[in-house]
């Protein structure tokens, strides 16, 4: 099985090219989780709604392996979304969707870390470059319905890194722009805190919660514009991890107040809140929580430090069997896609 990885922003993959017209030719794409760090401006008075910044992360991931079929089917976790989005994506740009999808691992769904954009992005990705159609993934996402707030997930398949988007035009359909993508520097980590007996909203609650949520302030839409461009932007393109976490932490805060009507606190989960107070009783000032989480997350500036506290945090809560610790780092490269072409006896 030879194997042969593409970017997932080139404009060479072509499949008939990259396979020599092989019918049994396989492509893989793996597709990055990442942090939501929080919306900009809810109100959007100015004309442009939402705004958002976001983390791509190094795991966990989306992972799936398609090939040309008779007929349209799929395994593994998550597979009732794939079919969905694979039939989605055929209707849409008129390709056939006899496609075997395994879907070998799949981003937890409702956590925070954009499972349905990646996994979606990543089948319909896949189907179109079996099908020798070279569609950028911001069409994929707009097709699929992705982008309708943020283009967060759609940043990190593309070219991972540290995202802001420039939040939806009003009357416009079309993802929201990305204005910035620097890199997550590589000597940081980043804490997850998982609450496996919660998940976050989604689908028609969420729209629900998104409906019911108090007025967004003129004035706390230009602080937080304030804190993410003016402070943790500059802030990690200087690579100062202090000034960072203390900006995201903030804007954590302010959002995690506007949000708790919705969410019965600061936090979805009371595990991950329980986690985050003990955090920040140790001087950590850079927490939050993922979109709707349940996933919490701390900023932390070094392996040593990360190594540290993931053996403490483990130790002190081992009694709370649904909540689970990981240490990760950010990724600065978005999905890869990978040709599995048979060759002799395949």
């Amino acid at each position: 099985m030879a194997v042969e990885e593409t970017p997932v922003n080139s404009t060479t993959r072509n499949f008939e090219a990259a396979n020599e017209g092989t019918d049994r030719a396989t492509v893989r794409i793996i597709a990055p989780g990442r942090l939501h760090l929080g919306f900009l401006d809810l109100a959007g008075t100015l004309g442009r709604r939402f705004g958002s910044l976001g983390i791509t992360l190094d795991r966990p991931s989306t992972v799936v392996r398609m090939q040309r079929a008779e007929r349209l089917s799929a395994s593994g976790p998550d597979a009732g979304r794939a079919v969905a989005a694979v039939e989605k994506a055929a209707t849409r740009f008129g390709l056939d969707k006899a496609v075997e999808v395994t879907v070998e691992s799949a981003l937890p769904p409702h956590s925070g870390l954009g499972s349905g954009t990646q996994l979606g992005l990543a089948v319909a990705t896949g189907l179109c470059l079996l099908r020798g159609r070279d569609i950028s993934p911001r069409e994929v996402g707009a097709a699929l319905g992705r982008g309708a707030r943020s283009s967060i997930g759609i940043g990190a398949f593309t070219e991972g890194g540290v995202i802001l988007d420039g939040g939806k035009k009003r009357g416009s359909d079309a993802p929201p722009p990305i204005l910035s993508r620097l890199p997550f520097p590589e000597n940081w980590r980043i804490l997850l805190v998982y609450d496996h007996a919660h998940q976050g909203l989604s689908g028609p609650e969420e729209v629900k919660a998104m409906e019911g949520l108090p007025p967004f302030a003129d004035t706390l839409a230009g602080h937080m514009a304030r804190l993410a461009v003016m402070v943790a932007l500059p802030a990690l393109a200087e690579a100062d991890v202090d000034y960072f976490a203390a900006a995201v932490g903030e804007m954590q805060r302010l959002l995690g107040e506007h949000y708790a009507s919705a969410q019965g606190g600061r936090y979805t989960s009371s595990s991950v809140a329980e986690v985050m107070d003990w955090l920040g009783a140790r001087g950590l000032r850079g927490l939050g929580q993922s979109s709707w989480g349940p996933t919490g997350f701390a900023i932390l500036g070094s392996p040593d430090e990360a190594d540290q506290l993931i053996r403490e945090a483990r130790a002190h809560f081992g009694d709370r069997p649904a909540l689970a610790f990981d240490c990760v780092r950010g990724s600065n490269a978005g999905a890869r896609i990978e040709w599995l072409a048979c060759v002799e006896q395949c």
